[in-house]
């Protein structure tokens, strides 16, 4: 498979790597496919599980 080029990591970067994981890829083949970290896709497909899709660290912003 073509590796895909890696692009900032927005939200749709994201959805589609853990998207893949839960395809039933390994996180191994998927961080190597999208030139991720394995731990870092790891705690993607963590956080997409707990509702997270932001990430630690991404402030919401507010009205004020």
């Amino acid at each position: 498979m073509q590796k895909i080029l890696k692009q900032e990591d927005t939200a749709e970067f994201k959805e589609q790597a853990v998207k893949r994981v839960k395809a039933g890829k390994t996180v191994g083949a998927v961080a190597k496919e999208m030139g991720l970290v394995e731990q870092t896709l790891r705690n993607w497909v963590k956080a997409f599980a707990a509702g997270k899709r932001d990430g630690p660290g991404v402030r919401k912003v507010t009205p004020e």
